[in-house]
Formats: C-alpha cells, sequence, structure tokens
C-alpha cells in the first residue's frame, strides 16, 4: 500500500511538473505578450509610439498625458519629449497656439492641452475629432487632424481647433509643421 502511495504521489507531482512549463491558456498570457504583439502606434510621419493616450478612440487621455508631463514646463517639454529615447507623447509648442483660439481661452491652455493637440496631430485619423476637457479651466477641447503636405524638409498637418469655456466658443482653423518628431509649431492660423 506504502508503494501505491509513493507511486501515485511521484505520478502527480510529474503530472504536475509538467503543467508548469506549458503554455498560458489564452486568457493569461505570459510576461513580455504584450511588448511583442500589441501593436506600435504609428505617428503621421512614420515615428513609431508606445501609447496613443486613447487618440483612436476619439478622446485625449489627460491624466496619463499629465503623468508623463510631470513637473517639466513650457517650451522644455517639446525638447525633452519630443526626441530621444524618452520620447512618450507628441506636443504642439510657441505661444501661437494659445493666440489661435483668442486672448482669454488661450491663456487657459497647459502643457496637457498642448500635448493633447501635438498628440492627435501625430497619431490621430485625419477628419476625426479628438476630445477633452481641462478640469482645472474648465474649457473643453476638440481638435480636428485634417490633411498634410511638405513644407521644405518639415511634414506640415492643417487642424481645426474649438475651445469651449465660459460660455464662449473659439473655433479656429491653423496649420502645424513637425520641427522634429513628436514637436509640432503652428506653421500659419
Amino acid at each position: 500500500m506504502r508503494k501505491l502511495a509513493c507511486a501515485l504521489v511521484a505520478i502527480l507531482a510529474t503530472c504536475w511538473a509538467l503543467e508548469a512549463v506549458a503554455d498560458p491558456p489564452p486568457h493569461a498570457p505570459a510576461h513580455g505578450w504584450r511588448k511583442k504583439h500589441d501593436p506600435e502606434y504609428v505617428g503621421y510621419t512614420g515615428t513609431r509610439w508606445e501609447r496613443d493616450y486613447d487618440i483612436g478612440s476619439g478622446r485625449c487621455n489627460r491624466d496619463a498625458i499629465g503623468a508623463v508631463l510631470g513637473g517639466v514646463a513650457g517650451a522644455a517639454v517639446g525638447s525633452q519629449i519630443g526626441d530621444g529615447n524618452g520620447r512618450t507623447v507628441a506636443i504642439i509648442v510657441g505661444a501661437a497656439v494659445g493666440a489661435l483660439i483668442g486672448s482669454r481661452i488661450g491663456r487657459s491652455l497647459d502643457d496637457g492641452d498642448r500635448a493633447c493637440i501635438g498628440h492627435a496631430l501625430e497619431v490621430g485619423a485625419a477628419g476625426r475629432n479628438v476630445v477633452w476637457q481641462n478640469a482645472a479651466t474648465g474649457v473643453n477641447y476638440t481638435v480636428v487632424p485634417g490633411s498634410g503636405s511638405k513644407n521644405g524638409a518639415s511634414t506640415c498637418r492643417n487642424f481645426t481647433l474649438v475651445a469651449l469655456g465660459g460660455g464662449k466658443k473659439s473655433t479656429q482653423q491653423g496649420v502645424a509643421c513637425q520641427s522634429k518628431p513628436g514637436v509640432w509649431q503652428i506653421a500659419k492660423m
């Protein structure tokens, strides 16, 4: 009886060990599976991005973008986020974007809003709305990336930006050109 019990334990241990080396079930992929199989987001100019910050779904995830931007401010964001291995979000830089939508609403445009505009220009589909709200200012934004063109060595893209805040609505069209991967600047309004 003891020999039978030992043999049974040995068989069960062998079966358990064999199951441990098998592939995981489809509902529980192995560590690293997502990195190997999830798509990269290819930007308008061919730059590859790890995340689209929900741009593909028609909205911009300001919380996620805010976490990336952290304490970096102003034009320095473009230089740190827009190039090198640390690139994680595209951004539109320069004061012209604030002037684009009008003085009062334009002053409420922060780095998160600039990143939403830049990343929408980078990975957004032409003609598809991308919306978000800046909870701190109460301004709702919609950017609609348009078609593109070449301006010398730069790739440019037209867009429409709508801002609604404090009962006022501002709608403007502009053209932004990519000065380096992930960094967009207003070319004309």
